[in-house]
């Protein structure tokens, strides 16, 4: 499973989801790919779920590039403990996903292929999410440039 190697901070705040994604809104490697519609956070254990859903269906073929990566780390507090006496335990790690975010992208296979990997990875994941092609999230701007 991914996570960082090292942080400065082991425990952060939850932070805030608002907003679209500015960054990471593009295909850039891939000729298809996973958009995120609704802001979530995302387990790294489900971002490895997805990963080899799509690596099992296309076999050996085509590669497969992961664009987000888990480094929030969450902590909890065990069940059956009272309030107050400090902050929880690290128990995993997310990525912060906000929408129009691209979070996995897959090149060197046929479209149905492709479309089809990329729909058994959506199911892995927690958030709903559309596929799309390059073609599609360029839509016509500086396409022909």
């Amino acid at each position: 499973m991914l996570l960082p190697k090292r942080v400065k901070y082991r425990r952060q705040f939850r932070g805030s989801m608002a907003g679209k994604a500015t960054r990471g809104n593009k295909i850039s490697n891939g000729e298809y790919g996973i958009v995120a519609m609704e802001p979530c956070w995302i387990k790294s254990n489900q971002i490895e779920a997805a990963r080899i859903a799509m690596t099992r269906y296309i076999k050996r073929g085509g590669k497969v590039f992961i664009k987000i990566f888990p480094d929030k780390p969450v902590t909890q507090k065990p069940i059956g403990v009272r309030m107050g006496k400090g902050k929880g335990n690290l128990e995993y790690w997310v990525a912060v996903v906000k929408p129009g975010r691209v979070m996995f992208e897959i090149s060197g296979v046929p479209e149905d292929v492709a479309r089809e990997a990329l729909r058994l990875a959506t199911h892995k994941l927690p958030c709903k999410c559309k596929i799309v092609s390059r073609a599609d999230l360029e839509g016509g701007d500086n396409s022909e440039n």
